[in-house]
């Protein structure tokens, strides 16, 4: 290992995963360690972060687990204040949360698109709002998110509100890119295409295949110019780079991890 975050502190939200197997933010906070990082996994389940830090832990590798509800700016504050007084700083933060209802515009319940939005969106403006400050008094940091390609194509899937929270996302990124650049603050925004995570799980059987799990597997596997998904950690590498030194030129921009879709969907 090149060990690119020796000595750096990250925040990972979304650190757990919503099942059994590797989600994306699980993966991404255990290769933030594997590099020397010593990582803050968040999750709203304690029982989630716990065995991502405790993963860590095996292999030689610091971390926490914290419990937070990210659309609650007191638990922001609280966990940005935690990694400051137990590391000194926050020098990354990765923001990998997302949930996915399915439903259009006439279907789907005001509330629902009201949790949704509050969930993707609302939690990485109030994750922004406390970690920039401290960033800024730093001189640098390097802020990440996990969008994804429905953010600017639609899948064929019917859910507005992962589509509208996701493109919103990535432009929050780019607005916080031009404001800090010249702070020594980067922020960009990854976009996972069809992945074969814990996620897919959850509701998009239904979506896809009349609930049929390996079908809707099938399914999006076809769709994918390889012929097979990614994982999270494809995800993972991705996010690495764009929150490491390797990209210290690189602000403002977006990073598909997809296969190709996005070229493919129209």
């Amino acid at each position: 290992m090149s060990k690119d975050f020796d000595g750096r502190s990250v925040i990972v939200l979304g650190a757990g995963s919503v099942g059994p197997g590797w989600g994306n933010g699980k993966a991404c906070a255990v290769r933030f360690a594997r590099e020397g990082a010593r990582v803050l996994c968040v999750d709203i389940n304690a029982a989630a972060a716990e065995e991502t830090a405790a993963i860590i832990a095996r292999e030689g590798g610091k971390a926490l687990a914290h419990k937070a509800d990210v659309t609650r700016s007191d638990d922001i504050e609280a966990l940005v204040a935690r990694c400051v007084e137990t590391w000194g700083g926050v020098d990354v933060l990765h923001h990998n949360v997302g949930i996915a209802r399915v439903g259009g515009c006439v279907d789907l319940p005001e509330d629902d698109w009201r949790h949704i939005m509050d969930v993707n969106l609302t939690s990485a403006f109030l994750a922004c709002k406390h970690v920039l400050p401290v960033m800024e008094r730093q001189g640098k940091g390097a802020i990440v998110a996990t969008g994804s390609v429905a953010g600017i194509r639609y899948t064929g899937v019917p859910y507005v509100t992962y589509y509208a929270s996701k493109a919103a996302l990535q432009h929050l990124m780019t607005s916080v890119a031009l404001e800090y650049a010249a702070k020594g603050i980067r922020a960009n925004t990854v976009l996972p295409g069809l992945m074969h995570t814990p996620m897919i799980f959850q509701g998009l059987p239904d979506a896809y295949a009349d609930g049929d799990a390996d079908r809707m597997i099938a399914v999006r596997e076809q769709q994918c110019p390889t012929g097979a998904m990614g994982d999270a950690w494809d995800v993972a590498e991705a996010v690495l780079y764009l929150a490491s030194d390797r990209a210290k030129y690189v602000t403002g921009t977006t990073l598909a991890v997809d296969g190709g879709i996005s070229m493919k969907f129209t």
